[in-house]
Parts: C-alpha cells; structure tokens; sequence
C-alpha cells in the first residue's frame, strides 16, 4: 500500500477560523511543533497578504525543518512574487474549478481560466518553484472540465494536483469513486483536501487515499473554516492503525501539538473528541473496565500509549467493584466490602442530579 504524505494546513486554513489569530511566535513554535511530529509538508501562510505575513513565513523557512515549507498563492503572478520573497520555492496555487466560482466569482470563462492558469503556473515553474496546482471547489466542478484543468497544470510543470471538497458536501464513497477516476488521467501526485461542514472530514479523507491520492491535506484539531479541516490526528490513526499504511509521523508527540494549538487559537476541545479529547482513552462502566483490566484490547483497539497518553478509570454512577479497587489500590486501605459501599453512596448522588 502506497506511503501516506500529510500536508498540515494549521498555519494557513486553520487560522483561516473564524476568530482565530495566531502570533509570529506561536506560528514559529506550531511549526516546530509539527516538524518534531513528522508532517512531510506545512503549509505556512499567504504572503500577499501581508508583510507580516511575509515575515512570519521567511522565519519559518529559516529554521531549515525537515519538513518542506508551502506558502498559498491565488491564480496571480504576483502572488508567486509575493512567495518569492520569502525564499520559500514551494508554492501552491489555488485554481476555481466550479462554474460558480469561475463564472459569479471571476467573471471569466472556463477558457480564460485555463489560459490564466497555465501562465501562472508556467511563471512560477521558470522561478524555479515547485508547484501544486488545487483546484478549489473542485467537487462542485464539471469533472470532465476538472481532468482537462489539470492535465493543463501537469502539461506546465505542476508536480502535484489537489482536489478540494471547499464546502465538505462529498461522502466517502463518492470521493473514492472521482479520485480513483482522476487517477486515472492524472501522472502526478494527487492530494485530497477536505472540510467537515458534514462531519466526514476524515472518512472523506480515508475514500480519497483508498481512491489513490497520496497526499492529505489536514490540519491539528481540524482547525479550519467554518466546521473545519479533516482532522490530522484522526485521519492518521485511521490510514496507520486500521489501513497498515506507512507515514513517518511520531504520534506520541501529538498530544504536544494538538495542547498547543487549541490553547493558541482558544478553540477548546470537546471532551470526546477522537485521539486529543480529555476523556478519549477515559473508562467509567464496570462492565468496560472488568474487561479491561484483564486486557485493554476488550475495549480498547488502539492502545492511549501511541500517542503519548495514558487511559484513565474514571469513578461514578457506572462504575463496579473492580473500578473502585482498581482507582484505590495504590493510595487506600480498602477491605473487600468498602467499595460497594462506596459504589452505593455514589449511584445515589448521581440520583440527585
């Protein structure tokens, strides 16, 4: 099975999140971050945008991470200029695909998209640049257009595509079906950009690389627009622990991450939250922890430890003996009869609420 390639898109989609706002030194320290986690790419930022924006990517760039810096450039010649600046020479260029992109947003026809973006690309390619043409909207797009747009960005030297599910309406099934389509037509890398307006971020993710994309466009938390990005935590447990593919991520440091992104963008997670939740790897139930407690693979499939976490038995209303000896063995005397008084007064205080 081919090797998963993860494109971390944090620094540039997730701070596109409502509200979100992250300093010069926290997009340097996120960037560290994900490069002692192992991302193959992080994309840093849109340098038109601004000249601290500029100044924020130049730095990143000079730290001279393993993993490669990508800036974000429209179809623009002087958005290429722009990423030029910063000394980073892998650029990606977004392309509207759909008609109503191309033809309310631009006001241009599907010919004189093609014609622009081929210039662009051509331009940026002469640069010495390495280019990655996605075509945004692109599950809204007419597909037989949306296989010529990038057999044009391929014929000009892109070395990789990227198709964006812009606004998360696609399901996993379909994805798998137009990727392994475009597969067929397209030489180069195929990269798989989703958002989670449907809550499918990562089982769209999953459809994608089975559909033969080998790049994965996601970001730590899901932090992005709107609902948000596919997950980088999740989408990379699914392809390693359930899929047997191969990444080069070190996901005990995760957590490390993950803590540090939310307490920057103050998105707080929700409690349940897969793989980063406080209460991911939590066990309440009797039943669960009885299991448990003679083998964590009763109610465990993957083991807190890979992620540099620990599982934790929680006590209260559903808890049975074993939990309660389990939680106090190491501090307090119990005799065999205390817990199910313990047990007792608890289920009765829960009643209360």
């Amino acid at each position: 099975m081919a090797r998963l390639f993860i494109v971390d898109t944090t620094l540039r989609d997730g701070e596109q999140a409502a509200g979100v706002q992250f300093s010069k030194m926290q997009k340097i320290e996120i960037a560290k971050a994900l490069d002692q986690l192992g991302v193959d790419m992080i994309e840093a930022g849109i340098p038109v945008m601004s000249e601290e924006e500029r100044s924020v990517i130049k730095a990143i760039n000079a730290l001279h991470l393993k993993a490669k810096i990508l800036t974000w450039n429209r179809m623009c010649m002087k958005d290429i200029d722009q990423s030029l600046l910063t000394g980073v020479k892998n650029v990606h260029i977004t392309v509207p695909a759909s008609d109503i992109h191309i033809k309310k947003k631009l006001r241009m026809t599907r010919k004189e998209l093609l014609s622009k973006m081929q210039k662009v690309v051509s331009y940026a390619v002469s640069k010495g640049c390495e280019v990655s043409v996605g075509a945004e909207d692109a599950s809204r797009a007419d597909i037989n257009f949306l296989i010529q747009l990038y057999k044009k960005a391929q014929e000009e030297g892109a070395i990789r595509v990227r198709y964006a599910d812009t606004v998360g309406r696609m399901n996993p099934f379909s994805v798998y079906d137009i990727i392994k389509q475009i597969r067929q037509d397209i030489k180069v890398d195929l990269d798989f950009h989703g958002h989670n307006d449907l809550g499918m971020g990562t089982a769209n993710a999953l459809g994608a690389f089975k559909g033969g994309a080998t790049y994965i466009s996601c970001s730590v938390n899901g932090l992005g627009e709107r609902a948000g990005n596919t997950p980088l935590e999740e989408i990379v447990a699914v392809i390693r622990y359930v899929e047997g593919c191969k990444d080069q991520l070190a996901m005990q440091h995760i957590m490390k991450v993950s803590k540090m992104v939310e307490s920057y963008s103050k998105r707080w997670l929700d409690t349940g939250k897969p793989i980063v939740g406080e209460n991911a790897f939590s066990h309440e139930s009797g039943i669960h922890i009885d299991g448990l407690l003679k083998d964590t693979r009763t109610y465990e499939e993957i083991s807190p430890e890979l992620f540099g976490r620990s599982r934790k038995i929680v006590i209260g209303k559903h808890s049975g003996k074993k939990a309660t000896m389990n939680v106090y063995k190491d501090g307090i005397a119990l005799e065999n009869d205390n817990p199910d008084n313990l047990l007792e007064l608890l289920r009765n205080k829960y009643q209360l609420f």
